[in-house]
């Protein structure tokens, strides 16, 4: 069952989108985010002056009535604990870190139920002490590879994230990319947005949006491609793989931000980049302060073979990737 709810409107609204409206006003309804308002606005379950936005970044203007339609939220299983191999960069008694592969989803969802890396997590969490409880504090696409960051208890998860609002956890990345980024190294400071024309992208945006900052090192060139580095400065999502699109340095295999400007002469490097199947893009390095002991804590993971690999068939010199420990 559900019913239209009426939405009192404030000050506070006036040309603010309207996503961002009913997040601030249902913000104490259990299970409401952000996503899931987006997709009521998308099957016509918000309305306007009695009529449906067009988009999640409509803006909502004094004097007028915003109404929801709540339909009843789904119980979502709690997911189960199950026997995954995974690659454990770092452990502690309040922090462990996986090293994950490309393809490996990271959490269950309505379409990827079991098989994810937090299902393995949670069978490794049957040897932590009573009162665990495993949480993500970092998130990977599906396609990207490297570290993942879980806590083992919900303290810790706060501390964290806390951390990680305030910026004093640094995310750094490595991308093959088409072209060669110039100057060598600098930021790239572009607000992002849901695409309206299509949910699952983001796209940059001079309207709103969310503020989001990328630095950037190019690493080394070879043959109309590049190693870069990439630090996460905000942490939207998409972030990295829209920021170098829209700089014209496309990350190799990214299907939906992909072609670009590099190199498109024939060649063995070139035909290895159009073959490779996924985003060229490697959570690498994750640094911060162990929340309960102060320490500093850095945790590496190797570029992954199918990179390296790129890397040599591209022709990025193997001495580079060694100078800078990326290579295992």
């Amino acid at each position: 069952m559900s019913d239209w709810r009426r939405i009192a409107l404030d000050r506070g609204d006036d040309g603010v989108r309207v996503d961002l409206v009913l997040l601030r006003h249902l913000r104490r309804e259990k299970a409401v985010s952000r996503n899931r308002i987006q997709k009521w606005i998308e099957a016509g379950d918000v309305l306007i002056n009695g009529a449906a936005p067009s988009r999640a970044a409509w803006r909502v203007q004094a004097g007028d009535e915003l109404r929801v339609r709540i339909a009843e939220i789904p119980k979502r299983a709690r997911p189960e604990a199950q026997a995954i191999a995974l690659a454990i960069l770092y452990e502690d008694d309040d922090l462990i870190a996986i090293n994950k592969p490309a393809g490996l989803v990271v959490h269950p969802s309505f379409r990827n139920a079991s098989g994810t890396l937090m299902n393995g997590v949670l069978a490794i969490a049957k040897a932590w002490p009573d009162g665990s409880t495993p949480a993500l504090v970092n998130r990977l696409d599906k396609l990207t590879s490297g570290i993942v960051l879980v806590t083992k208890r919900t303290d810790i998860n706060a501390a964290m994230q806390r951390a990680m609002n305030a910026r004093r956890i640094d995310k750094d990345y490595l991308a093959i990319v088409r072209g060669k980024p110039s100057p060598l190294r600098g930021s790239i400071d572009l607000a992002l947005d849901r695409d309206p024309w299509d949910r699952r992208r983001v796209t940059v945006t001079d309207r709103g949006g969310q503020p989001s900052v990328t630095r950037y090192e190019r690493l080394t060139t070879a043959n109309g491609f590049s190693l870069v580095r990439c630090r996460l400065i905000t942490g939207r999502t998409h972030q990295i793989r829209v920021h170098l699109a829209a700089k014209q340095w496309p990350i190799v295999g990214d299907a939906a931000y992909g072609s670009g400007t590099g190199s498109r002469e024939p060649g063995a490097g070139v035909q290895a980049a159009d073959k490779f199947s996924r985003q060229a893009l490697h959570a690498w390095r994750l640094s911060f302060r162990q929340p309960r002991t102060g320490r500093e804590v850095v945790i590496e993971a190797p570029l992954p073979e199918d990179m390296t690999a790129l890397a040599a068939a591209i022709g990025l010199p193997s001495a580079a990737l060694a100078k800078e420990g990326l290579a295992e």
